[in-house]
């Protein structure tokens, strides 16, 4: 019997897996993909603070980002700079077979071209069942990770409930002129969200955007639109898709289970980017199960623990993200114009850049010092906030 099934091989998956097989348990990672690396829909951008924090090397890094353009509907431009790195583009490919090699390395198994159908919680154990190659298999574990992304079928059969909200992402590589920073752009080309450039090497971007409904649709159209203005290169592109949780489920915890990463949604509902908080959610699941195994309590009622803890993380990051998110979503072209040329006239970019807690990573910093801005609520008609301004 497994100590651990990690349902799920993705970068959350295997670092959950490696931290667990360094306490000598036995784990086992299920991935439904035929090897690591294969068709991600990931933009792969991560703050430097995620790269230092769980020592991402130069080698699996494809551009370092200080700089980025965002472009209003109108086309108004506001350059953020700063003359440190902010932000890394990462090989997801390499990443993700790195972080497998980095489990595998510390004991766990991996079984590829392995999709997880169901998980059953008996008093004793959990049973995975296992379509692989064609022929169906169960497997005994005394616990289950669910880091298989957004996986909804799956947290409803276990109990976990819900995702409160979600969107769909799409995105392709192109070819474009020399792009030497990130460009970010709102309006019709994604409906209640934003569309973006992102330089991976001297000749080629990530073009993609976020969109509830008609991600595909949206993006062939802004696309033509980049060639019309000779941005991009003709040229078919294949289009990668995925679903991205904007809220968590009703629970990310149950008896012998622990659901992490996107699959609890541990993303940012600003952006849709889940690789840092993923990790550090994988980070919490594994110090809670291991003591849970250790302890041979692998209940719900000590399993919650592990949900306070996330939440205590990133609880706060995540709420105000999201009502960020809904507060964008009401407003039209002329609102986003607006807001664009108070920040410009006030010189609230600047100031901003210059706030010493500008993160990356943490975009609740960046909304609260934002809101500090009484042009800016005023602009908004925002008449109360939801959480204060500290």
């Amino acid at each position: 019997m497994y100590d651990a099934v990690v349902i799920g091989g993705g970068p959350t998956g295997s670092r959950v897996a490696a931290l667990l097989a360094e306490k000598r348990h036995r784990v086992l990672v299920l991935e439904r993909k035929p090897r690591p690396g294969e068709k991600v829909c990931c933009t792969g951008i991560i703050g430097r603070e995620c790269a230092d924090a769980f020592d991402i090397g130069d080698r699996l890094i494809l551009r370092n980002i200080n700089s980025a353009s965002l472009f209003s509907p109108s086309g108004n431009r506001l350059h953020l700079y700063r003359p440190e790195t902010q932000a890394c583009v990462l090989d997801r490919a390499a990443f993700d077979v790195a972080m497998v090699e980095r489990a595998q390395h510390a004991g766990a198994a991996y079984r590829f071209d392995s999709l997880a159908t169901n998980v059953k919680i008996e008093p004793e154990r959990a049973i995975v069942s296992v379509s692989r190659h064609g022929r169906e298999e169960t497997l005994s574990t005394k616990s289950v990770v669910i880091a298989a992304g957004y996986a909804p079928g799956l947290l409803r059969r276990l109990g976990l409930g819900a995702f409160g909200d979600f969107t769909y992402g799409a995105q392709a590589d192109v070819e474009t002129a020399a792009l030497d920073e990130v460009e970010v752009y709102f309006g019709d080309m994604a409906p209640g969200f934003f569309a973006w450039l992102v330089p991976i090497s001297p000749s080629t971007a990530r073009a993609g955007l976020m969109s509830r409904v008609k991600p595909g649709g949206y993006l062939k159209k802004w696309l033509e639109h980049l060639k019309a203005q000779d941005r991009i290169a003709p040229a078919d592109v294949a289009i990668s898709y995925g679903a991205i949780p904007l809220k968590p489920p009703a629970r990310t915890y149950g008896e012998r289970l622990l659901a992490v990463g996107d699959a609890a949604g541990q993303v940012k509902p600003t952006s849709g980017g889940g690789i840092y908080y993923g990790l550090l959610g994988a980070d919490i699941a594994a110090v809670t199960l291991h003591g849970a195994l250790d302890n041979g309590d692998l209940s719900a009622k000590r399993l919650s623990r592990y949900e306070k803890a996330w939440r205590r993380r990133l609880g706060r990051e995540l709420k105000t993200g999201y009502w960020a998110r809904k507060l964008y979503k009401r407003l039209n072209n002329r609102q986003i114009d607006h807001l664009f040329a108070i920040i410009k006239a006030g010189g609230i970019d600047e100031a901003l850049l210059k706030a010493e807690d500008l993160s990356f990573d943490w975009h609740g910093r960046t909304i609260r010092q934002l809101l500090k801005y009484q042009l800016v609520t005023k602009s908004l008609k925002i008449v109360k906030l939801p959480f204060n301004l500290r």
